[in-house]
């Protein structure tokens, strides 16, 4: 069962194509990750998908309804933490999730409980009354979330859930994402760190310029374009003259000062390297969901 679908789906802004007719489907119960480098067009999906922005053309439904008729009755059943922290500064931890109940017509001894609950659940029962300058970067984080989860949403809509954590609080928020999703929970999130996509995300895409580059499961994506492993050597125009020798399977490219080489075969490839041409330094690793997403975008930062 699907949750949302897109197809063809575009926003335009006056002459700029901020999403360029892309089309993906985001099932039930599942961690849904929308990555690129900034101005992809990653948070102008996320908006339409919330409502809040509407689509130049194409098709757009949440949860088997259309976002042009029914923005309502889909806020209900959406929950959002967004990348900014907008907690009230005047309220405590508790007073917060309360205010915010209100906003979905849930009765105040409901609100209560609620609040009690999600501050439980997201660890936050030392500070339930403290005030929000007085938290962590992480505490504000968790109780972003909790705030997102009090009109107990079907799809929640994470923008970098843990931007600016430490490793310690990310992976405190990557176990309750985790549980969130066992109770059916719809996640769909975005984040630069790629380490998170690969842990939370059971299928992602990779935009650029508005446009879907690639579409599947991290493991997928990582076999596909880089065959699992990666090899690092110094780079030079004389390794670069060998490497062109060698099969059209073998790929490579240059980073910095270095020679990328992704390959399913590590061992065969090094010792070539060695004995044709002549490398005695190089090393091997496991390719990863970032070495994906720089061979798909680019090594150029883009402004």
């Amino acid at each position: 069962m699907d949750a949302i679908v897109a197809e063809n789906l575009l926003k335009k802004y006056d002459d700029l194509v901020a999403v360029n007719n892309v089309s993906f489907r985001i099932h039930e119960s599942e961690c849904f990750g929308f990555l690129g480098p900034n101005g992809a067009g990653k948070t102008t999906t996320m908006k339409m998908i919330q409502c809040v922005s509407p689509k130049t053309s194409g098709t757009l439904e949440v949860l088997g309804l259309d976002v042009s008729s029914k923005a309502r009755e889909i806020k209900r059943n959406l929950g959002v933490a967004p990348q900014e922290v907008n907690l009230d500064p005047d309220l405590s931890v508790f007073e917060n999730l309360v205010a915010y109940a209100r906003f979905f017509d849930i009765s105040k001894k409901e609100a209560a409980e609620r609040a009690e609950q999600s501050i439980e659940f997201f660890q936050l029962q030392s500070k339930k009354d403290t005030l929000i300058d007085q938290l962590s970067g992480g505490m504000k984080r968790r109780l972003l979330l909790a705030r997102s989860m009090i009109n107990r949403p079907k799809i929640l809509i994470l923008d970098e859930p843990t931007v600016g954590l430490d490793p310690q609080a990310r992976h405190l928020i990557w176990e309750q994402l985790s549980k969130l999703k066992t109770q059916g929970i719809t996640i769909i999130l975005t984040t630069h760190y790629m380490e998170e996509a690969s842990e939370l995300c059971d299928r992602i895409v990779i935009m650029d310029n508005g446009m879907i580059l690639d579409e599947g499961r991290p493991s997928e994506l990582i076999e596909k374009h880089l065959g699992g492993n990666i090899i690092e050597t110094r780079d030079s125009d004389a390794v670069q003259k060998c490497l062109k020798k060698f099969s059209n399977d073998t790929k490579f490219e240059v980073a910095g000062d270095n020679v990328l080489i992704s390959t399913s075969r590590p061992q065969e490839i090094m010792s070539t390297l060695m004995t044709d041409c002549g490398i005695v330094s190089t090393s091997v690793r496991p390719a990863t969901l970032e070495d994906v997403f720089l061979k798909l975008t680019g090594r150029m930062l883009k402004e």
